[in-house]
């Protein structure tokens, strides 16, 4: 099995920034693909953005431009730089992991904030 710690949430103004980091651990073998999705109550869970072994991303449009998604792939972690925040961004941020063989996985979740 996969384990996801995310770290990094929180309470911010509008126009700030914050970073969130998800560290892998467990039976990892190969990642395909590691990503950030979000939900806010009511609503299904959406795809922030995503990084693929090969290094290629994919960003939601509403976060193009602000948002980046990095990886360090020693330590099996993925960071998701968020600039430029709005409050249509605070929402449930969930970090989620695709492997070759242990299948998918996601985080726990982290909380962001964004204050008009």
């Amino acid at each position: 099995q996969v384990q996801l710690v995310e770290s990094g949430g929180g309470l911010v103004q509008a126009g700030g920034s914050l970073r969130l980091s998800c560290a892998a651990s467990g039976s990892i073998f190969r990642i395909n693909a590691m990503g950030w999705y979000r939900q806010t109550p009511g609503k299904e869970r959406e795809l922030v953005a995503i990084i693929i072994s090969d290094g290629s991303t994919n960003y939601a449009e509403s976060v193009k431009g602000r948002f980046t998604i990095s990886r360090n792939n020693a330590k099996n972690t993925v960071y998701l730089q968020m600039n430029s925040l709005k409050p249509e961004d605070t929402a449930v941020y969930y970090c989620n992991f695709r492997g070759s063989l242990s299948g998918m996985a996601w985080g726990q979740g982290t909380q962001v904030t964004v204050s008009s």
